[in-house]
């Protein structure tokens, strides 16, 4: 007892001899200094990115992180808006068509995952089967048709054809739904089956089942799907490029293309400030959804 060390480290028993500094450095350290050096590693794009937005000629071969500290590029994209450059209303776009896709998606993936995960029918596994199979084909490759549909929907149904928000949250949604479901599929498979069968003795039909036990039990994998589709859709550049063709109707992807499009008059200040305030609704979505992005919330729920 009296060669015991007693220390306030919480990792090492009582009574067990101090570390060395070398030794410590050989079994613990190096795993401090690694992730270190991949944190500056992966922060330095976010912070040379933010230090080129804060100055006003806009240089991005300075070499000086942060040599000046100007917000006249975001005041300029703020509150200078033009009809070739109407900012704030791409950020309205951006969000509108963002949140209702992520709202839509999930609700119809959480639906569609319950169904191939708890009801037994006549196509199921081909169905599983055949989500499995659209992923593997890139959306691109689907341009001409989703041109082609839009353009003849707008003859017959204006709100859902080119150049609306509808028609392209439509064309996202399609887009989304297979491979939302089939990741969902598999968390709900992992909710215990005997809360439904529980469920159904007492009287509850499968919608009861779905929106008041299994809904509220799968939030981190809802929350998870909707950030990934938030952060898919604010993103996209393609699919926003071929439906919209006017400024008032871009989203922040299409828009900022515009700032860095003509080879000599490049504007990389207001790209990179444009792409600061880009990221913010997704930084804000991740930190609300913090604390449902997690596992084990079914941990226990049924004994035995």
């Amino acid at each position: 007892m009296a060669n015991a060390v007693i220390s306030s480290d919480p990792n090492r028993k009582i009574g067990q001899p101090k570390m060395g500094a070398r030794k410590w450095l050989l079994k613990v350290g190096w795993k401090h200094v690694l992730g270190l050096v991949i944190s500056l590693y992966a922060a330095f794009p976010i912070l040379y990115i933010l230090s080129t937005s804060l100055t006003t000629n806009g240089a991005v071969d300075s070499g000086v992180l942060f040599g000046e500290f100007s917000l006249n590029q975001y005041r300029d994209l703020l509150f200078n808006n033009t009809p070739d450059r109407p900012f704030t209303t791409w950020i309205y776009n951006t969000v509108f068509i963002s949140s209702i896709t992520s709202v839509l998606s999930v609700f119809i993936s959480a639906l569609a995952a319950y169904a191939f995960s708890r009801l037994r029918f006549r196509g199921r596994r081909g169905g599983l089967l055949f989500l499995i199979l659209i992923q593997m084909f890139p959306s691109m490759l689907g341009l001409v048709a989703i041109y082609g549909i839009l353009s003849e929907l707008t003859k017959y149904f204006p709100p859902l054809g080119l150049g609306t928000l509808w028609g392209l949250i439509l064309v996202y949604l399609g887009g989304s739904l297979g491979g939302g479901t089939y990741l969902m599929y598999g968390f709900f498979n992992t909710v215990p089956k005997e809360l439904d069968e529980a469920a159904r003795i007492d009287g509850a039909t499968h919608t009861q089942i779905f929106f008041k036990i299994i809904f509220r039990l799968v939030a981190p994998i809802l929350a998870v799907n909707a950030l990934l589709s938030f952060i898919g859709v604010s993103s996209d550049y393609i699919l926003a490029s071929v439906v919209f063709t006017k400024p008032a109707q871009y989203t922040l992807a299409v828009g900022l293309g515009f700032f860095i499009d003509q080879p000599y008059s490049k504007n990389w200040a207001l790209f990179c400030a444009g792409a600061i305030i880009a990221a913010t609704p997704v930084v804000v979505l991740f930190m609300a959804l913090q604390r449902y992005i997690v596992s084990g919330l079914v941990g226990g729920a049924v004994k035995g």
